[in-house]
């Protein structure tokens, strides 16, 4: 059991690591990660933007050492969202969503 859980561990990190990746190779596009952080038997929102190869939270404190989690608590990543950059209030820069979490790993559906 103990496996199974240091294993989620690190697809999550591998996860986020390698958005940021994609990210900084694709400098023109932001992607939105939604969830929820669980917190005494609550879901709390929890959103992650990865933008030029780097990751920030707009509802959490995110981890910035690549060895850690982003998120120190328990987290579930439910739906991803890709947008062109620069966000501007006038265009509608949504470009796609998906709900699989492996969906955006390929490079190419970021175009």
């Amino acid at each position: 059991m103990e496996e199974t859980l240091a294993s989620q561990k690190m697809v999550e990190i591998d996860l986020i690591n390698n958005l940021e990746k994609i990210s900084s190779e694709i400098p023109n596009r932001i992607l939105k990660l939604e969830g929820f952080i669980l917190k005494a038997n609550q879901k709390e929102q929890l959103e992650i933007i990865i933008f030029k190869g780097f990751s920030s939270s707009t509802t959490h404190q995110i981890e910035i050492d690549l060895e850690k989690k982003v998120i120190a608590s328990t987290y579930k990543l439910t739906n991803f969202k890709l947008y062109k950059a620069p966000l501007t209030e006038n265009e509608d820069n949504f470009i796609r969503a998906n709900q699989n979490i492996v969906f955006f790993l390929n490079s190419k559906n970021w175009i």
